[in-house]
């Protein structure tokens, strides 16, 4: 395999300057194959700067599992063959070959490059002879040297029928590219570029989060796999590349306490029921879907058990989400607000629940016949609120009337 040189990494600052008006918009390029004539697409997972945490929410994922897409138990998706480091059953030589078949265009499948993690400057490294991330080995000099992962990437990218960033760290370049640190660390949109486009003609897709939630990225990868096929359509993604079905809601839209923000009532530390808006949550203006889906078979998710969202699928994480736990400004806006409609909505609920707590039969003979305990009696203005309610409600329509009792009817038993 011939070395390529990647000692000056792209500056995303640079990059950009320079694509300018040039970049077309995204055409993907039509598969032309007949349905089922694809029987395999090999999958290559390559780890960056990364905690492996993406590759474990991966294979947790159940709809679908990565284990139906490895076997092509999914009508009319392709089977996958996925070659992961961790999970390979070769090893050696062996696993690293279907690579180099890759770069040098003999695999006779098409493929997809997964990318976990962020892309470190290798030039770094390689001044003091050494490396961030490898994969398989060269010999050079009559030495053993590893091969760049970032390498890897650059090669494959081009014939590549997809380029898929897993992870907020690929995708955006995440905690190994914040604010400080020695690698000068990049997502992969940054390392590949503006103008970047796969063999298939689509720039590089994202599924953020740290970790991501392992269904979003099997249930994309399906969704490339049926395009491929040329079976269905390409997949709706939004400005950044991200699945715009998964990513165009906030957490706070299908958060379980965000009828407590509605009402303007809020957590003051961790452990309560509350909305967490006040103890640190950013849950408002993050796009994630993790407390519909929860995180693994869709169970959990970090509102779901009491965390406060730190913005882990976003751009700007974790620097623009930092310090951590402590209320974000906006929120000094927002929760006043919240609180001051929220008290005036409590309130009025508050007594429409009284008259929807009772039977008709107990509206009529003002009486409650419960042994649990004390049932109060709506007082003089809760009543005037619930006459002009019920006068509304009930406007346009034929209002049932009660019978006329009739004199000896039914005694009852506390009388």
């Amino acid at each position: 395999m011939e070395a390529v040189d990647i000692s000056v990494m792209r500056d995303p600052v640079v990059q950009t300057r320079e694509a300018d008006e040039r970049v077309p918009a995204v055409k993907a390029k039509p598969t032309r194959l007949l349905p089922g004539s694809i029987e395999v697409v090999h999958a290559f997972w390559l780890a960056g700067m990364s905690c492996d945490g993406c590759s474990v929410s991966a294979v947790g994922a159940t709809q679908p599992a990565v284990e139906d897409l490895m076997n092509g138990t999914i009508p009319g998706v392709p089977r996958v063959d996925l070659h992961h480091p961790v999970l390979a059953v070769e090893a050696g030589e062996a696993f690293v070959q279907p690579f180099h078949d890759a770069v040098e265009g003999t695999l006779g499948a098409p493929y997809v490059a997964i990318f976990e993690g962020s892309i470190a400057d290798e030039s770094l490294a390689a001044a003091y002879g050494g490396y961030w991330s490898g994969l398989g080995a060269r010999k050079v000099d009559g030495e053993s040297q590893p091969i760049p992962t970032a390498e890897w990437l650059q090669k494959m990218a081009d014939g590549a029928a997809a380029v898929i960033a897993m992870g907020t760290c690929a995708t955006w370049g995440g905690v190994p590219a914040a604010i400080g640190n020695p690698t000068n660390s990049m997502s992969v949109m940054d390392f590949l570029g503006k103008d970047y486009r796969s063999a298939l003609g689509l720039p590089v897709i994202n599924i953020p989060g740290c970790a991501p939630q392992g269904d979003n990225f099997t249930e994309t990868v399906a969704a490339i796999l049926l395009f491929l096929q040329g079976i269905g359509p390409l997949p709706e993604f939004d400005e950044l590349g991200r699945p715009a079905w998964l990513f165009d809601e906030t957490v706070h839209r299908k958060c379980t306490r965000a009828g407590y923000y509605e009402e303007g009532v809020f957590a003051d530390e961790f452990g309560g029921k509350e909305c967490l808006v006040e103890i640190g949550c950013w849950g408002p203006v993050v796009q994630c879907n993790i407390t519909k889906r929860g995180a693994i078979n869709h169970v959990g998710g970090c509102m779901n058990v009491g965390a406060a969202c730190i913005g882990c699928t976003m751009p700007a994480f974790p620097d623009g989400f930092s310090p951590f736990y402590t209320r974000p400004p906006g929120t000094l806006v927002s929760s006043t607000a919240s609180r001051g409609y929220g008290a005036v909505i409590r309130n009025l609920r508050k007594i429409t629940q009284i008259y929807q707590n009772r039977e008709r039969r107990w509206l009529e003979e003002d009486y409650v016949p419960s042994g649990w305990g004390h049932v109060r009696q709506p007082n003089l203005a809760e009543k005037t609120a619930h006459f002009f309610y019920d006068k509304l409600q009930h406007m346009g329509t034929v209002r049932p009337t009660p019978i006329q009792k009739k004199p000896g009817g039914t005694v009852r038993r506390h009388e």
